[in-house]
């Protein structure tokens, strides 16, 4: 008999796991695949090891800007495989230690609702489990389009495509949302010929005007054909085949068209949990399902599938399973794309801050124009404030370029605590950084500009 069970041991499953156990409860988690999930085996880490060979690839490329020279460079792809596995690897036991500390019972194997407070349990270890509360943390797999499914041959998903061991001369990308431009930029970088087809006008379209036109403008200028507006119609004989255009050759598709909920085969019917004809668990802002006791987190909501959401709501679930009292918000999520250049964006684009009814202002600072990004060469991008002209409360704010990744921290605490914009400009930045950029959009969009050129008013 266990306080707690977690099926799933994903970022958001092991966080609620360790919560309870620390709090005292007797907790026992429950994993059929690797631990770690998704985001540690085939997402989040393998993807950014991979990412960042190419990062050092473009600095290399670039070293006679910095004054130094190199010889001809050249790269094993093999041994870059070898180096994400070995990251993986190397991660994975350190997760596996981290709950063994935690006094934390690991289950190995596929976990059933036999009622509200029953699981069977079938792999390694087969047993039945007795939990007074239960958090379904599942996550999500690749989303398999029958007009062109993967055969993991030709056809490649997020997931497969991480096992290459050689590259593809070019390459094909079916979808331009953040998995696919992620990819993209791993191997333009690394020399392949990428196309992206987006069926959407633009690429991440949904982190805003300012941001699809930064990337893409980017992608053209390394050499990424952008099409978007195009329609996919199947796969096959070595070619993408497109709605009223010629048909385009490729040596390998990947196909990122999204992700889809795994809640099948949990037997989630016999504990009377209400699930959505997408596979969907409905929760509340307890991370409560319909069924009292029984929780759930991370992707399978359907709510942001993001790592650290879902840890967040980890957080969440656990304190509200072990008696505790808390809730899950969603105004100031940081999400961050890791191409080249890095993309971050949290709270409210321009675009939506009009259409909520704020009345709206941006102000934006070009790296172009701050000292440390010129020093450092890394000029390309922006960062960009979009705030309530009428309380000054700062809605959302977004960057495009070097270390965007670390920046929006600092704009998602701001949101999260419901500064202003004069509390930004009253904040003290350290010079050289490129965290300047933050005090200066801020001060562009209350129309007090210091490093950069006032609006001039037309003459009477």
């Amino acid at each position: 008999m266990f306080d707690l069970a977690v099926i799933g041991s994903g970022p958001g499953g092991y966080i609620a796991a360790i919560k309870a156990a620390q709090n005292g409860k007797k907790v026992a988690l429950i994993e059929k695949g690797h631990l770690g999930g998704t985001c540690l085996n085939v997402g989040c880490i393998p993807t950014k090891t991979l990412l960042a060979n190419a990062a050092v690839m473009q600095k290399i490329q670039h070293a006679a800007e910095y004054g130094i020279t190199t010889g001809p460079v050249t790269f094993d792809f093999g041994k870059m495989k070898d180096r994400k596995d070995g990251v993986v690897t190397k991660i994975r036991k350190s997760l596996e230690g981290l709950l063994q500390s935690n006094a934390i019972t690991i289950l190995r194997g596929h976990a059933e609702f036999m009622s509200p407070q029953e699981l069977k349990v079938k792999g390694q270890e087969s047993c039945l489990v007795y939990a007074e509360k239960i958090i379904i943390a599942t996550g999500s797999e690749p989303l398999d389009i029958p007009a062109f499914p993967c055969d993991h041959k030709f056809v490649f998903n997020s997931t497969s495509i991480l096992e290459l061991t050689a590259l593809p001369k070019t390459l094909a990308i079916i979808g331009g949302g953040y998995i696919g431009c992620e990819f993209a930029s791993l191997y333009a970088q690394l020399g392949v010929k990428v196309v992206i087809l987006e069926a959407l006008p633009a690429l991440v379209a949904l982190q805003g005007k300012a941001v699809s036109e930064a990337l893409t403008a980017a992608f053209k200028k390394q050499g990424i054909e952008v099409r978007t507006g195009v329609f996919v119609e199947g796969v096959g004989a070595g070619a993408v085949q497109l709605k009223g255009e010629p048909p385009l050759a490729c040596d390998a598709v990947l196909v990122a068209v999204g992700r889809k909920t795994v809640s099948e085969g949990l037997g989630l019917e016999k504990a009377g949990v209400v699930v959505s004809d997408k596979g969907v668990v409905g929760v509340n802002t307890k991370m409560e399902t319909n069924v009292p006791g029984i929780y759930a987190i991370g992707d399978v909501t359907g709510k942001m599938m993001l790592a650290h959401v879902a840890s967040h709501q980890g957080l969440i679930a656990a304190a509200n399973a072990i008696g505790q009292e808390a809730y899950m918000h969603y105004s100031a999520v940081p999400a961050v794309i890791f191409t080249l250049p890095e993309i971050a964006t949290v709270g409210l684009t321009l675009e939506q801050a009009q259409e909520a009814g704020y009345q709206a202002a941006v102000g934006k600072f070009p790296f172009a124009a701050l000292g440390k990004s010129i020093a450092t060469l890394e000029t390309d991008g922006f960062a960009q404030v979009v705030l309530d002209k009428k309380s000054g409360a700062i809605l959302g704010a977004q960057v495009v370029g070097a270390e965007a990744s670390a920046l929006i921290a600092e704009m998602a605490l701001a949101i999260a605590n419901e500064l202003t914009v004069e509390c930004l400009t009253d904040t003290i930045h350290a010079h050289p950084t490129v965290a300047e950029a933050w005090l200066e959009a801020a001060l562009i969009g209350n129309d007090t500009p210091l490093n950069f050129p006032p609006k001039i008013s037309p003459r009477r």
